[in-house]
């Protein structure tokens, strides 16, 4: 079994992201406590809603400093949609809001001026960029599913893992070291999720 600890930031349906996890072999413990969030041989973090309430319930639970702690030391750390937004520097969802900073780069809305619907919701392909462990047995093509307005613009194109045409073409996972995000929902993203998933309990 593995150990995954699922950050509790006051936001989002944790329980749907713990079956999965739990579904493809993971011992999971849900917390907002921050010695155990240090301890963690794994970190997932959830999200949903906007970024600079995410952000603020983060920090109202003493867990933003706690978080970036854990990733210098190297602890394996997965972003899900808001969660992955809020490993950038900034976001500017209803003003501007200081993120985890752990990657270059800000979260912007889509521009309104797109010929697609916004929220970006629904089932979408992936076109994976690098030879990431996240992506171990997947290939471009596979579909997950989102549901967001908001997108990340990394810094560091060697951040980004795979990528989404919706209008615009932008990142839709990364990863720099132990720190990974994908924007997409992989609870809500059937076998590839689940797979997704399995490979960030298999990564080093």
């Amino acid at each position: 079994m593995n150990d995954i600890l699922l950050i509790d930031a006051g936001t989002g349906n944790l329980r749907s992201v713990q079956k999965a996890l739990e579904s493809v072999g993971a011992n999971v413990e849900r917390t907002n406590d921050p010695q155990k969030i240090l301890a963690g041989k794994k970190i997932v973090l959830p999200g949903v809603g906007a970024f600079g309430d995410f952000m603020a319930g983060l920090r109202a639970r003493g867990l933003e400093s706690v978080i970036k702690e854990a990733a210098a030391r190297g602890t394996p750390l997965l972003g899900i949609c808001v969660g992955m937004q809020a490993l950038f520097e900034v976001g500017e969802e209803m003003g501007s809001h200081a993120g985890l900073a752990l990657l270059a780069g800000k979260v912007a809305r889509f521009d309104e001026s797109l010929p697609v619907k916004i929220p970006h919701t629904g089932w979408n392909q992936l076109d994976i960029k690098s030879n990431a462990p996240l992506f171990n047995g997947i290939e471009s093509g596979a579909y997950v599913y989102f549901n967001h307005s908001y997108y990340c613009q990394p810094q560091n194109a060697s951040d980004t893992t795979a990528r989404v045409d919706y209008g615009i073409n932008y990142a839709c996972a990364v990863q720099r070291g132990n720190i990974f995000g994908v924007q997409f929902h992989p609870e809500k993203s059937q076998a590839t999720g689940l797979r997704i998933l399995k490979n960030f309990l298999e990564a080093a």
